[in-house]
């Protein structure tokens, strides 16, 4: 038996977190790298500075500065929720691949966007779809802190108290509606959705301080799977 195999616990089989956290780090470093495809060199085209060609490409800088931001900031989250963890099941295994399915495809919803944003149509749409795919991944990373903090709390390295889950869990339960209203506001102009991403990135990029008992302040990067 390997150290990643771990006795039998109250949900069944458990397993160590060290090959989830090296998969999981290996899938979001991918998901990010390919935002950079969208960044796309002018081609050298008789009229028109190059210059002017790359101020052209705006839309494509200001998606992939945001995506990165966002991706790298569920990156955080992410590593904070496993280091949580003493070890992981096969719930949480499931979860947790929703999870990194929903981050690998922001990289087609963010180039979506950026090509539409300021196209005489479909920006809406894309404005649409790219606040939808935060909001699914939002979901799914929330479903995984419910998951672990509600039902599998055996996982956990240090037992959290019921007004600490709650804090966390409300912390990323603000994610869904923002995006849902992103969503939204999309429809009426792009631009909109851009200012509630960045404002709810900010937002996630803060720490949360967790106060224990008899202890200080803990200050711990949580919970969100997008911003």
């Amino acid at each position: 038996m390997t150290s990643e195999h771990l006795s039998g616990g109250p949900a069944g089989e458990m397993y160590g977190i060290g090959r989830v956290e090296a998969f999981s780090d290996g899938v979001i470093a991918v998901a990010i790298t390919l935002l950079v495809l969208d960044l796309r060199v002018p081609e050298p085209l008789g009229d028109g500075s190059l210059g002017a060609r790359l101020f052209d490409l705006w839309p494509n800088y200001l998606a992939y500065g945001i995506s990165f931001l966002a991706i790298g900031i569920m990156w955080i989250n992410h590593h904070a929720a496993l280091r949580r963890l003493k070890a992981v099941d096969h719930a949480v295994l499931v979860v947790n691949l929703l999870l990194l399915m929903c981050i690998v495809a922001l990289p087609f919803s963010t180039s979506l966007f950026a090509t539409y944003l300021d196209a005489a149509s479909g920006g809406h749409l894309a404005a649409a779809v790219y606040a939808g795919s935060f909001l699914v991944t939002s979901l799914v990373f929330l479903g995984l802190q419910v998951l672990i903090l509600r039902h599998r709390p055996h996982l956990l390295r240090e037992p959290l108290t019921r007004g600490q889950q709650r804090t966390l869990l409300m912390r990323g339960a603000i994610a869904g509606p923002t995006y849902l209203v992103a969503a939204l506001l999309g429809l009426v102009t792009p631009y909109l959705t851009l200012a509630v991403c960045i404002v709810l990135g900010l937002f996630y990029f803060v720490p949360l301080r967790l106060s224990r008992p008899g202890r200080q302040d803990t200050t711990v990067q949580e919970d969100d799977a997008g911003s």
